[in-house]
């Protein structure tokens, strides 16, 4: 990325700050009220004193392990049904119908259940995580998977290939791009679920800290936990984004647009010759 990509996104990210401070400063009340939103003066005020104990980072490291299992469960058993559900009719059959009926389930709707069936709030959030980036795992790599073309599965049989070697050698990397593509979505997902089962269920984390803070009347601290929020969220998806560049590198990349201004020249007829 150019230094003036760089420069354009810090500006951005500068100028939402700036317009922060001058509307909590001013005590703006316009319809939306202000007066009582903490300044940004006060919430880095806040986020420096919270970054130098040592619960905060006993909190961001619940919260990490949690979406670790849970995003890792739900990547590995999210693609393998995908790609069954896409390539088999006997799963479409069995595991389609559930698949369907519980999607639109929101994962944070499943508590009551975690609580009922885990003997532990801590694998209650865990499955909560797991089931907020399982669907969209399996909706993307059902889609992958069906959208390939029959081409490159009927070559590799041609040659003597087996249904193993198709499976490793054409379904899963030609799938590759919308399997990553439902991964960044997914722990995107995972974090939205995970703060909200700790905030419900929780003894640690970033979201119970938040919940926390909230009871309390501690404004200035619910913004040092949704920053802390944000900041994890948007490490954790880039960091999934640069593992499927990585592991898509070997496909073909748009070419860069150029802009290139031509001179038009209209064209003059020649003149006939005078006879």
């Amino acid at each position: 990325m150019s230094a003036g990509r760089w420069l354009l996104r810090a500006a951005s990210l500068a100028a939402a700050l700036g317009l922060w401070q001058l509307l909590t400063s001013l005590d703006v009340d316009l319809w939306l009220r202000f007066e009582q939103f903490p300044t940004v003066g006060e919430v880095a005020s806040a986020f420096a004193d919270r970054a130098g104990t040592a619960e905060y980072w006993q909190d961001l490291g619940f919260s990490l392990r949690r979406i670790a299992i849970g995003f890792l469960l739900a990547a590995v058993l999210g693609v393998a049904t995908g790609t069954a559900v896409a390539r088999s009719r006997w799963a479409a059959d069995l595991l389609g119908p559930l698949i369907e009926v519980a999607r639109p389930v929101p994962a944070i709707a499943l508590v009551p259940v975690a609580i009922l069936l885990l003997p532990t709030n801590e694998q209650g959030i865990v499955f909560i995580t797991f089931a907020a980036a399982f669907f969209p795992v399996v909706v993307s790599t059902r889609h992958a998977v069906r959208a390939l073309s029959p081409v490159w599965e009927e070559a590799v049989l041609t040659m003597g290939g087996g249904r193993l070697r198709v499976l490793f050698s054409v379904v899963l990397p030609g799938a590759l791009p919308g399997i990553f593509g439902g991964l960044s979505v997914g722990v995107g997902v995972s974090w939205i679920c995970v703060i909200s089962a700790e905030m419900i269920s929780g003894e640690y984390g970033v979201g119970y800290r938040t919940w926390q803070a909230y009871t309390v009347v501690d404004y200035p601290e619910v913004f040092v936990g949704m920053v802390t929020i944000g900041a994890l969220g948007w490490l954790t998806s880039t960091a999934v984004e640069l593992l499927g560049r990585r592991a898509t590198n070997w496909l073909p990349r748009p070419a860069a647009r150029s802009v290139t201004r031509r001179a038009f020249t209209p064209a003059v007829p020649a003149k006939e010759p005078v006879t």
